[in-house]
């Protein structure tokens, strides 16, 4: 069993500074409208066979999704009641864990780890919530922030080191990020130039040193340095994404924004501020690039989008690759989150 380097956030990326033993094989997750709500397949330069489905469901459409930094359990933000649902991994579903003692109170969007964390953004008052999570399942809620973000947080992200937390949401100021050690600290002041408007992903660079939120208008998309606090926004890219900013993504120099008009996917090289927009790939996704991920040695690059087959991967090299053939078994309703484990 390969040795690896967990990195903060089942999100993507970040240095949890800790080894751990790999049990799991490579997989991708893609969560989705219709049941079973989730889709899980083996990835290795392309898609194996769809993993069995879970023998408890997700109870409604799928919208967020992670794995825990060690590939032993993988959870669900979802529509119907209980809101979250979470299962042991290992090459396949494990039993669900029981229900948090306190369950989110309505639709969840987004479900994020860290070491021993596990964070969800939701619609309703306290908008995210978080417990502490370890082999045995969800721990007791934390005390919530003292200030709340101000709306349906659409996505929450760890920093790489697992001591920070970011929320998108959906009024202003549109992104809220409060220090973590085992509990929410203050709330750092928010940026001297907001997004522009709701805020739909947040995402740090594999650093630390930066954060990205994708927004509802024009540019679409803001960029900031980040020091336990905003620096001042990076300037727009000189060609922006074509259309609402949904989900954001760093490797260790490109930034990657899906969003709502064609070509449905946006790529930029990435140092300290934004490079010549890479060109589109030649197979685009076929409609609203819901959520965007790269594999853990970030040559791939996966899309979860709004028309079949619903999710759509890429070999990454400094610009797209011819995308990889669909699964066998395609997801059975709009994409609206994907994962890799290892992330």
């Amino acid at each position: 069993m390969p040795t690896i380097n967990t990195f903060g956030a089942a999100s993507a990326r970040g240095f949890g500074f800790s080894s751990i033993t790999n049990t799991s094989p490579p997989a991708i997750a893609v969560v989705h409208t219709n049941t079973p709500y989730v889709s899980v397949y083996p990835w290795s330069s392309g898609f194996g066979a769809k993993y069995a489905d879970a023998s408890t469901l997700p109870t409604g459409t799928g919208n967020g999704v992670a794995f825990d930094l060690t590939g032993t359990a993988i959870a669900m933000a979802h529509g119907g009641s209980p809101f979250i649902s979470a299962y042991p991994w290992s090459a396949g579903f494990g039993t669900k864990y029981a229900n948090p003692a306190t369950i989110p109170t309505s639709v969840t969007y987004s479900v994020r780890f860290n070491a021993n964390t596990l964070m969800v953004g939701t619609s309703t008052n306290p908008y995210v919530l978080a417990y502490p999570w370890s082999s045995s399942g969800f721990g007791t809620k934390y005390t919530n922030p003292a200030t709340l973000p101000t709306g349906l947080v659409n996505t929450v992200a760890f920093n790489p080191a697992g001591d920070t937390i970011a929320a998108a949401h959906s009024t202003t100021p549109f992104v809220s990020v409060y220090p973590w050690s085992s509990g929410f600290g203050s709330k750092y002041a928010n940026p001297s130039t907001l997004p522009a408007s709701t805020g739909n992903g947040v995402a740090f660079d594999l650093t630390g040193s930066t954060i990205a939120v994708a927004h509802t208008t024009t540019p679409y998309i803001s960029v900031y340095p980040w020091s336990a606090g905003f620096g001042t926004k990076y300037a727009d890219p000189a060609t922006l994404p074509t259309g609402t900013g949904q989900s954001v993504a760093f490797n260790s120099n490109t930034i990657v924004v899906s969003h709502s008009t064609s070509p449905y996917v946006a790529a930029y090289p990435w140092s300290s501020g934004f490079g010549t927009k890479y060109a589109n790939p030649s197979t685009l996704p076929t409609g609203t690039g819901n959520g965007v991920a790269f594999d853990s040695n970030r040559t791939s690059i996966a899309i979860a989008h709004g028309v079949t087959p619903f999710i759509s991967v890429y070999p990454w090299s400094s610009g797209f690759g011819t995308k990889y053939a669909n699964p066998s078994t395609l997801p059975t309703g709009t994409g609206n989150g994907v994962a890799f484990y290892p992330s």
